[in-house]
């Protein structure tokens, strides 16, 4: 079946569920893109040898075979198509198998539209980004609305993220001030970027301010502005933060590291939602939408007298936590196809592919940088490779995995030479996954939930593990009652 083919954006939607299938194809349709549908394997591979498609959506499963076997196909032929995987057997096992297979993304059934909608904008995003290898993926036009598109670089589909997401959607049309809080490297402007895109000040200015960046003595000026002749050398009116962000959203990252006197003026330029520039005799109006985060724990900086009581109330009117990467980790392989998807289109260079035995290395490392460390590590591991490289070697992540396996002194490299190389890398690392896996596991007295939540696993990684390693555990279960 085709729809609207003559768009510049055309899809392909694999599912062998009429129902289902039309769904999807509406949902498209009223996007504005072409849409062409199939519902078996062989029909799907006779579209692809037909022509070429921006995205491929197709089904896990398939009367005659495997979506990721069409994913395979396709880049066994080197073709371009973005490609997303709908599963009703959603899980970290399946997420990897269909990166591994070169996936885009993958959605899990029953499928949220507006989920889908946000994960089809990326995807339609990049495939455009790839047309032009020079032009940065922000300055790609398509179609789709801005704040959906802001929500799919938000990558993840984990619990805590999901509720990040349903959270901006729900608060981003209110005026109320909101706070963003998590660990650096979490991701907190872009959560604060997407409450802006998804507002009705979208189409207003966004102006993104680290109020740890900026001296002391230059705050007052760089917020509120000046005017000319308010300092030497001040040769003409000077726009401040405020004023620059008329009519739309005004972020102030790293609040908690603005000193006390400045804090005093925010508050105030806050309530009254006006403005003095320096040597200025009267006040400006000012309507801006307040977005602040911060990685400290504010109220700890209120009872310790570093924080004013007022302002902190007068911003956490609304609080967004971002979870740290520890706590989702079934997001990392999404989060490395997107990251190495981002290096390859600003390197110019094909996108690498990340072999499952790295992913599972990364899945084991505490990460204190979150997705920040993850972005340099991937830099630097897509840098150190060789030229042309399509995959990237595990002597890339070679530091990374001599720390993790180091956490065991009798499999590890000796203290005195870390720089020694294992003769058999996989043992190594198995050496390496079973000894801290056992370290957990005696911790918490040999309860598999437990050890999991220690290592920031699931259950059933848990134990799927536990089975890979042949590791042998007392019959005292997950809990009371459960037997190993």
């Amino acid at each position: 079946m085709t729809s609207n083919t003559a768009n510049s954006v055309q899809i392909l939607v694999v599912d062998d569920e009429p129902d289902l299938r039309t769904l999807y194809e509406l949902t498209l349709l009223r996007e504005g893109f072409g849409v062409e549908t199939a519902e078996t394997l062989a029909d799907a591979l006779q579209h692809v040898g037909e022509r070429h498609f921006d995205v491929v959506i197709t089904d896990m499963r398939l009367p005659d075979g495997l979506g990721v076997d069409l994913i395979r196909h396709l880049r066994a032929q080197q073709r371009r198509e973005r490609c997303v995987v709908i599963t009703a057997y959603g899980s970290a096992e399946n997420a990897v198998e269909s990166f591994k297979g070169g996936a885009f993304d993958y959605l899990t059934k029953p499928v949220d539209l507006q989920q889908f909608r946000r994960v089809i904008a990326s995807a339609v995003h990049d495939a455009k980004a790839s047309r032009n290898i020079g032009v940065a993926a922000r300055d790609v036009e398509f179609p789709g609305n801005a704040g959906e598109a802001a929500l799919a670089r938000l990558v993840g589909e984990s619990d805590g993220m999901r509720l990040v997401k349903e959270r901006i959607v729900r608060v981003a049309h209110s005026m109320a001030p909101i706070m963003v809080t998590g660990e650096s490297g979490t991701g907190k402007e872009m959560v604060a970027s997407a409450i802006h895109a998804n507002s009705h000040r979208g189409g207003g200015p966004w102006i993104a301010v680290n109020c740890s960046a900026i001296p002391e003595n230059l705050l007052e000026t760089e917020f509120f502005g000046a005017k000319k002749g308010a300092y030497t050398g001040s040769s003409q009116d000077r726009e401040g933060f405020f004023q620059a962000a008329r009519g739309g959203t005004l972020f102030l990252d790293e609040i908690g590291d603005l000193p006390l006197a400045m804090q005093s003026k925010l508050l105030r330029a806050i309530q009254e939602r006006c403005v003095r520039p320096i040597g200025s005799p009267q006040e400006e109006q000012v309507d801006v939408r307040i977005i602040s985060a911060t990685h400290k724990d504010l109220a700890t900086e209120v009872h310790a007298g570093r924080f004013r009581q007022d302002l902190y109330y007068r911003l956490n009117v609304i609080q967004i936590v971002v979870p740290p990467l520890r706590q989702r980790r079934e997001d990392l392989p999404a989060l490395c196809a997107a990251l190495l998807r981002r290096i390859a289109l600003e390197s110019g260079i094909t996108v690498p592919r990340l072999p499952t035995m790295m992913l599972d290395q990364l899945a084991l490392d505490p990460l204190p940088g979150n997705v920040r460390e993850l972005e340099n590590l991937l830099h630097r591991a897509v840098a150190l490779s060789e030229e042309n490289q399509l995959q990237l070697e595990p002597s890339s992540l070679q530091p990374l995995i001599r720390e993790a396996a180091g956490m065991n002194s009798r499999t590890g490299p000796p203290e005195d030479d870390r720089t020694a190389l294992p003769s058999d890398l996989q043992r190594y690392l198995d050496n390496a996954e079973r000894a801290i896996l056992i370290k957990a596991l005696r911790e918490t007295g040999f309860n598999r939930t437990a050890a999991a939540a220690r290592l920031g696993l699931s259950l059933r990684q848990m134990r799927y593990r536990i089975a890979r390693l042949h590791i042998d555990t007392p019959n005292n279960g997950d809990g009371a009652n459960e037997p190993f």
